[in-house]
Parts: structure tokens; sequence; C-alpha cells
């Protein structure tokens, strides 16, 4: 019987030894569907015919998974930051409170480790698998009155068929609604000085830095991964009022700006830090421009563009927290 997109599902289990398959132990609450990106060559020759003929061959394996863009949810984005930012899956316990933290800090002057996955998807008709999935870039995207969206960018070895791993149930998530963020931007101490009625939306473009690398050794699909270069950039709407006023004068004289947006949902039992599962964005870093003045509903409105990195006075760069109440991630 032919597939239906009803019955499509992306599975992921963290692996053992990273290219090493294994079973999944979570489904992915989102939507996306697994591309088998191999490579093919044609080759031109002069053999006689003006069609040329089928010669071709495959020397590159890939594997790519874009997930789509879904509500984030404090349960299920952590697997972001393990397989692009920092290898964590323990949260840490927050005192004797209720709170998991989870903390997925971009690394400045040494390499983070990540976790590595192996990744189902396809339908009731045919799954299909890779291994050694990691995640190439990720975006956060949040406004006024809706959740914050998250979406990912994922690369794998290669594709094979296979069968979905039986028995997984959805896991239970809250969405990470936007209108419920702080925005605190500072010119020393992050998180210190709150910037209220102004933020309007905010973009987050994260690159990982990790990039498959291709090396002769009697495969075709990638030896390993490596971290790169990584890059960050913050896109804040505001208000056009003190608080643009103020930032655009610091875009001008390019003064460096902390800026971090916390966002709550429901209560967990208190902890040291926190009272709430809780999503915390932390940049460090110089606005990079600032759009003309725009509008929503008559509303005037303008928009800039911050590029988180760290400075030779102080490592700030980006930090992705994540409090929820699991113990450890599936």
């Amino acid at each position: 019987m032919a597939g239906i997109k009803a019955l499509r599902k992306i599975q992921m289990g963290k692996e053992t030894t990273a290219g090493t398959l294994v079973n999944s132990t979570t489904i992915w609450r989102g939507m996306g569907v697994l591309e088998d990106a191999q490579e093919v060559k044609q080759v031109e020759e002069d053999v006689g015919y003006t069609s040329g003929l089928d010669r071709q061959y495959v020397p590159k394996l890939l594997a790519k998974l874009a997930m789509d863009n879904v509500p984030a949810t404090f349960e299920q984005l952590p697997y972001l930051g393990e397989a692009g930012i920092k290898a964590v899956w323990t949260g840490a316990a927050d005192g004797a409170g209720g709170g998991k933290i989870y903390t997925y800090p971009m690394p400045t002057t040494q390499k983070n480790t990540i976790n590595t996955f192996t990744l189902e998807g396809g339908d009731d008709q045919q799954e299909e698998e890779c291994e050694y999935g990691f995640v190439e870039a990720f975006k956060l995207a949040g406004k006024a009155g809706e959740a914050w969206m998250m979406s990912a960018d994922w690369a794998g070895r290669q594709v094979a068929l296979g069968t979905f791993t039986a028995s997984l149930t959805p896991p239970t998530v809250e969405e990470i609604l936007f209108s419920k963020s702080l925005l605190y931007i500072d010119a020393t101490t992050l998180g210190t000085t709150l910037k209220s009625q102004t933020l309007l939306s905010a973009d987050v473009a994260v690159k990982t830095g990790w990039v498959a690398v291709f090396a002769a050794d009697g495969q075709l699909y990638f030896s390993f991964a490596k971290i790169a270069v990584p890059e960050v950039t913050l896109a804040i709407t505001f208000e056009h009022e003190t608080t643009a006023v103020a930032e655009k004068a610091a875009w001008r004289a390019q003064t460096r700006r902390f800026i971090r947006i916390k966002t709550t949902g429901s209560a967990v039992t208190s902890g040291t830090s926190y009272t709430a599962k809780t999503l915390m964005l932390d940049f460090g870093g110089k606005w990079e421009k600032f759009d003309k003045l725009g509008e929503q509903n008559g509303n005037d409105v303008v928009t800039g563009t911050l590029r988180a990195r760290p400075s030779t006075a102080d490592s700030s760069f980006f930090t992705m927290t994540v409090v929820n109440t699991l113990t450890t991630l599936t």
C-alpha cells in the first residue's frame, strides 16, 4: 500500500560511537524529510554518440535532514544544542529545585565535543536512516503573540533502507511562548538592565561551525566531523522608542553590547536559580546594521542585527540555556 504523509515521522537516538547505528529512543515532534544527498557525476567523453552515453559514478555519499519550522519546546530544543554546540545530555540539578539545567556555550578558545545521532525518517511505505547525524545550523524565531519557532539542518553519512525502531511514543512537550520573554541589554554586566515594552520579534541564526570532513580512507562517506568557524546573529525588531534610539547610537559608536532574552514557562519546584521552565539566550557582540524605519499597523519599528563574537576583553559569545524537568534526555 502506498505511503501517506500522515504516517511520516522522524525518530532519533544518541550514538555511543559516532557513526555506529543505534536504535532510536525518541520521536521528533515536528516535520521534515530525510534526503539522500549522494553526489552523482556524469562523464563527458567523445565516443561517437550525439547524446553521449549513460556513464556516471558516485564519488561521495551524504545524508541531509531539514527539520521544518515547528514551535520550540523546552524538552526538544536541547537536541539541537547536543548535536550542534556541546554534548551535555544530563541536566544539572538546580539545588533542591525541580528544574534541570542544560547549558550550551558556543566555543571560543577551546573546542567542544557534540553528540551524534542515528536519524530515521520516512512513512508507512519505507523507512530510511543515516548514521553520524549532527546539526550544521539551526534557527530560533519568535514574535509577540506567538510561540518561538525552531528549525534545523542536519548532515549524516549516508542513507540506507531500514525499519523504524518500534514502540516509541511522542514525548510530552511544552511550547516556549515568545510573549513571556524579557529583554536585557547592557554595556558591561549581562542580564542586568531590563528593556520593557520594546521587544516585538527576534530571530536567532546559528551556524554551528561543525562540518563533514571527507578523507580518503576506504569509504565514500565523510570520515569525521569537526568544528571550523561558528557564526551567530541576532535580529531584534524594536518599538521605535528610547531603547531603539540608544542601540542605534551604540551601533554607530561600535560599542560592545551584552544581550539576554529570557523566556519562562510553567512553574517548577523553586531551586537556587530557577522557579520555572526557562529558555535563556545570551549574546556578546556588536550591532552590525540597523534597517531603515519600518512600520507595523501604522506603528514605527526598527530592526537591528547583532553579530555575536567574543572580544579580547571578555569571552561572551553565545550561550543557550534550557531548563526543563528532564533528569536526562532520551
